[in-house]
């Protein structure tokens, strides 16, 4: 096996190194309840790097073996991957760029707006074909119950760094008005004219606010908060892949030419 072949090899190993953390972030995303209730958003970086990891060892394979074939499969599928996976950094920046969060007096926590996201989030998510079962699975989920577990007073509740999905889903409105009795149990509104979502608001524990769109913009506000931890992860593994793909063309002519030349003086002699 030649020096660029050695050097490849290497590379490659770096790449199978990098899609680790790459599907490491995207089973984190898939695991989290709001994209438990979103398929559509579970699986792409997961499948990308799954896809990063097989195409890595087909190129240490093809560098180990000194098959170029199989090197110059490994280099247009990678470019294939690091191209999408570019796409994907570049678009989940821009659809959660705008952050609907506002600060409420006397609150630790924020509460959302729905108007406050993008127009692409809110379309995918908040729409009547795809709400109806989202809401079926928030309200199947433990999202709201571990509130009752984790807070016993008004004082620990309303200084709690609790999730948007929490605050928008398992409470109303603090403008409203409520009464705390406990995180989930509210009484006797005194404005609830504040926002429509304050006559949505129930008691049921299986209704709560998971029609109010308060509730779909703290789902908005949880996918933003994970898409964006998620994309540093990304964004340094795109950097060391895009790194790692250079060099890797740069030694596969090396190795090309490294070829020829033995050839050459094969033929010579």
């Amino acid at each position: 096996m030649g020096v660029s072949n050695n050097i490849t090899a290497v590379l490659n190993f770096i790449a199978f190194l990098c899609s680790i953390p790459i599907i490491a972030a995207g089973t984190w995303l898939a695991s989290k309840p709001d994209n438990e209730c979103i398929h559509a958003f579970r699986w792409p970086v997961v499948i990308l790097g799954v896809l990063i990891l097989l195409v890595s060892l087909a190129g240490f394979v093809g560098a180990c073996w000194n098959k170029q074939g199989l090197l110059a499969f490994y280099l247009f599928c990678m470019a294939i991957l690091i191209a999408l996976l570019l796409i994907l950094l570049v678009f989940a920046f821009v659809v959660t760029r705008r952050d609907g969060s506002y600060q409420v007096p006397g609150r630790y926590y924020k509460e959302y707006r729905l108007d406050g996201f993008s127009d692409w989030l809110r379309d995918r998510v908040t729409s009547s074909a795809n709400w109806g079962k989202i809401r079926a699975c928030l309200a199947d989920s433990d999202v709201c119950t571990k509130l009752n577990q984790d807070y016993l007073t008004a004082d620990q509740f309303f200084n709690a760094h609790i999730s948007p999905l929490q605050s928008g889903c398992c409470k109303p409105p603090t403008v409203c008005g409520y009464n705390y009795v406990n995180p989930t149990l509210w009484i006797n509104p005194v404005n609830q004219v504040g926002d429509p979502d304050c006559f949505l608001w129930s008691n049921d524990q299986t209704q709560l606010c998971y029609n109010c769109n308060s509730c779909k913009a703290g789902l908005l506000g949880n996918l933003r908060q994970e898409w964006r931890k998620a994309n540093v992860i990304l964004i340094v593994a795109v950097v060391v892949l895009i790194w790692v793909y250079l060099i890797a063309c740069s030694a596969f002519k090396n190795a090309q030419t490294e070829d020829l030349f033995r050839r050459y003086k094969q033929g010579w002699v």
